[in-house]
């Protein structure tokens, strides 16, 4: 028997079939988490945004405003378009690039002040004017007539926020009410500022003034606004003017040269079109900034771009495949330095592809990291575990096998032992020393089939031989246990009987199917009273041989039947007789019937004895010598 080496660590992997799954199941549920949309990816992003601002360059665009202060000193919203009238006079002087209204002027005001108004737009010759949505995107609502003929371009005034957190990260270019198509207010304002050329489009993007923009059409040509960082003052970093500084101090005109100009109310008191933002803080953002950010995101390039399905699919499917071989070719220590550096690719892979642009969502390739190298490192966790128990097992079963081996060893060992001391010590007659030099020549050969038998039984448990295939008949190996039991019988004034009401043939090895009847045989009288009797009978049941052997012993309770096969058990009857064993012998009888194709059946009760059927299969010698 191979007893297990010790100090040597043994490597023990998990199945294929098992990493497969780990690698599916991991990559399939972070792949459907990924597109069922989670804040945890608007939540990644606006921190990669904060953390990985736009380069600072000057800025292009002014903002025109009506804040408090404005509003206040014209007398409300009322007098709104007498004092845009009176600002754009001053601004136009200045020779702005482009003018865009954020306003909505879709109603007729007071004829005054509508002319008043009209004249400062045909002052302007890049006039952009807004225009938006109505009755659920079913037509536009236009700035009225005398206004929209002034007016260079109109721009829909329409932000994209955020499903699930109301966060204005997108911009849609365009926007479509039945055949009539409006693209963004500062997308137009940013096409006159270039020379007014008309817009080329594409499937994936669109060219304008000689830049290409990555919008896609299947996606309402959505462009990723980079806001600018506020200032540390929180304050929105472009420069501004507000109506009434511009009233107050009118050479405040001047900033406006060569600039596009945004004008639109800031006041909050008046404002209804605000938006969340990355950099918002839980506070909103006017939409005349909202527009002027997107016309700075397109003057400054460098967009950012939204990756692909296929490619989220193959960097989480990458990241699931290297969590799950780093357990699969790797174990201990090493395996779980490997799961690190994935875990760490994960979390970092989206903020450095952020950097270059490239905008990764954070759960899908983050979540294939973790299930992949949790759940591979918990199947190599488990497997090593079960070969620890294994191992442990084959330890004990060794330890067990020696203790049994020692014990059924004293009988032939005590022999020998007695007989050469009484050879050493006496002067023997040289009938006398023939006759104990042929006790110990018996004893040994005893000692070596025993050991023999042993070690085949330890083989056959452990899967390491094969029976031996040898027809014999079932009465000489019943005939020759009686004989073997006999004298321990005799002792006891127990007689044997042998009911052989079947002759059968058995297929098998003979030497460990002898050990197995000779066991039941000697526990029989073993745990029988004096004077008693044991009953060997055989009989065919169809094309199986049942031997059983029938005592008139102490007999089990009903729990013990359970477990007299399991080794180093002993009944509590047999303990307090003084006649138990190791517990081993009925276990390894156990191995030899099952490795035999049988099985052993008992049947016992207190004080009536217990009777122990062993079940083979076999074949007539009647039916045999017949044929």
């Amino acid at each position: 028997m191979k007893q297990p080496e010790k100090g040597k660590p043994q490597k023990h992997k998990a199945p294929v079939w098992g990493y497969l799954a780990v690698l599916g199941a991991s990559f399939v549920a972070a792949t459907i988490a990924g597109w069922a949309g989670s804040p945890i990816d608007n939540y990644a992003y606006d921190w990669m945004f904060r953390h990985h601002p736009a380069a600072a360059r000057p800025a292009e665009s002014i903002l025109l405003t009506v804040d408090e202060d404005s509003l206040e000193a014209m007398g409300g919203m009322r007098h709104l378009r007498r004092a845009l009238a009176e600002a754009l006079v001053r601004v136009a002087a200045a020779s702005p690039k482009v003018v865009a209204i954020d306003l909505i002027l879709a109603d007729e005001g007071d004829s005054g002040d509508d002319a008043a108004l009209q004249s400062a737009f045909e002052k302007i010759p890049a006039l952009v004017l807004a225009c938006e949505l109505i009755d659920g995107g079913s037509r536009w609502e236009d700035p009225i007539p005398r206004f929209r003929r002034a007016a260079a371009a109109l721009g829909h005034v329409h932000g994209d926020p955020g499903p699930l957190d109301g966060v204005s990260r997108l911009a849609p270019l365009e926007k479509v009410a039945g055949h009539d198509r409006r693209w963004a207010l500062a997308l137009e304002a940013f096409r006159l500022s270039r020379g007014g050329g008309p817009i080329v489009e594409s499937p994936h993007d669109i060219e304008v003034g000689g830049l290409t923009i990555p919008a896609r059409r299947s996606e309402s040509r959505a462009l990723r606004i980079r806001y600018i960082q506020p200032l540390a003052s929180g304050e929105f970093p472009l420069p501004r003017v507000s109506f009434r500084e511009l009233r107050d101090n009118p050479g405040l005109a001047e900033r406006f040269r060569g600039k596009v100009v945004f004008a639109g109310v800031t006041a909050q008191s008046a404002m209804r079109d605000r938006m969340l933002t990355p950099y918002s803080y839980g506070t909103y953002m006017p939409g005349i900034e909202i527009h002027a950010s997107i016309f700075e995101t397109l003057a400054r390039g460098g967009f950012l771009v939204s990756a692909s399905n296929l490619s989220v699919l193959l960097l989480s499917l990458a990241l699931a495949t290297a969590g799950v071989a780093a357990f699969a070719f790797r174990t201990g220590r090493q395996a779980y330095a490997l799961a690190g550096l994935v875990l760490a690719a994960a979390h970092l892979a989206p903020y450095f592809l952020f950097t270059h642009g490239l905008v990764f969502p954070y759960l899908a390739p983050v979540l294939a990291a973790w299930l992949s190298t949790v759940s591979a490192g918990s199947l190599q966790f488990v497997t090593v575990r079960r070969a620890l128990r294994r191992s442990q097992a084959e330890t004990a079963r060794y330890q067990q096998a020696m203790h049994f081996v020692t014990h059924e060893m004293r009988t032939p060992l005590t022999a020998i032992q007695g007989s050469s001391e009484l050879m050493s010590r006496y002067s023997l007659t040289e009938d006398k020393r023939k006759q104990i030099a042929e006790l110990i020549n018996s004893e040994s050969k005893r000692l070596a089939r025993m050991i023999e038998t042993f070690l085949n039984v330890e083989r056959l448990s452990a899967g390491e031989m094969q029976l031996k295939r040898e027809v014999f008949p079932a009465h000489g190996v019943i005939a020759a246990c009686i004989e073997r039991a006999r004298p321990l019988a005799e002792r006891k004034q127990i007689g044997l009987h042998f009911d052989e009401a079947a002759e059968a043939e058995l297929e098998g090895d003979r030497e460990l199917m002898e050990y197995a009847v000779y066991n039941l045989l000697t526990n029989a009288v073993k745990y029988s009273p004096a004077a008693t009797e044991v009953t060997i009978a055989t009989r065919l049941d169809g094309a199986r041989l049942r031997l059983s052997v029938q005592d008139q012993g102490i007999g089990m309770e009903e729990h013990e039947l359970r477990n007299i096969f399991q080794k180093f058990y002993r009944t509590h009857r047999a303990v307090a007789s003084g006649e138990a064993g190791t517990g081993i012998g009925l276990s390894i009888v156990d191995q030899i019937v099952t490795h035999h194709g049988g099985r052993i059946e008992v049947t016992s009760a207190p004080g009536k004895g217990s009777c122990f059927t062993v079940v083979l299969l076999a074949r007539s010698l009647k039916s045999a010598g017949a044929k």
